[in-house]
């Protein structure tokens, strides 16, 4: 053992990873995985016996959780597959500014308002009409990876 010292950079965020590892043939239908880089929520599993020395493989279909694209993959059941840490948070809504972002109320109480509205047609729309109707909407966002997005709206009642 040497006595040198050993000088680490260190990175800007808390470590936590954005994904973690999970065996290829554990990963069940609705769950969720890492296809080319994007989170995906895993719509159709098939595994597949192969011959005498080879493995047997996962094929995997899944839709990214962001922007609805169908994705595939095949891995061996045996390898390890990254599966993203999916988060759903809800927060009140407050704002939206003319700009296509949204004001939202957490639960400690502070406002976050770096999300844009949703590009689906139809919850914009649902937000839009709910917010110029004066209803208390609740906005549900999902985050994977750094991402996020509001991908449902709640009514909770009218304004006093």
């Amino acid at each position: 053992m040497s006595d040198e010292e050993h000088h680490f950079e260190s990175k800007a965020d808390a470590g936590a990873s954005k994904t973690y590892p999970q065996q290829a043939g554990t990963i069940r239908k609705n769950g969720y995985i890492v296809i080319k880089g994007r989170p995906c929520k895993v719509v159709e599993v098939s595994t597949s016996k192969t011959g005498k020395h080879g493995h047997a493989k996962c094929h995997f279909v899944g839709i990214d959780i962001f922007n609805g694209k169908k994705l595939e993959d095949i891995v061996p059941s045996s390898h390890n597959c990254d599966v993203p840490h999916v988060n759903r948070t809800d927060y009140q809504l407050i704002d939206i500014s003319e700009d296509g972002f949204v004001s939202l109320l957490t639960e400690s109480g502070n406002t976050k308002d770096d999300l844009r509205l949703p590009t689906d047609e139809n919850l914009l729309k649902q937000v839009k009409d709910g917010f110029q109707e004066g209803k208390d909407l609740v906005v549900s966002v999902m985050s994977a990876m750094g991402e996020e997005q509001i991908n449902a709206v709640k009514d909770i009642g009218t304004k006093n």
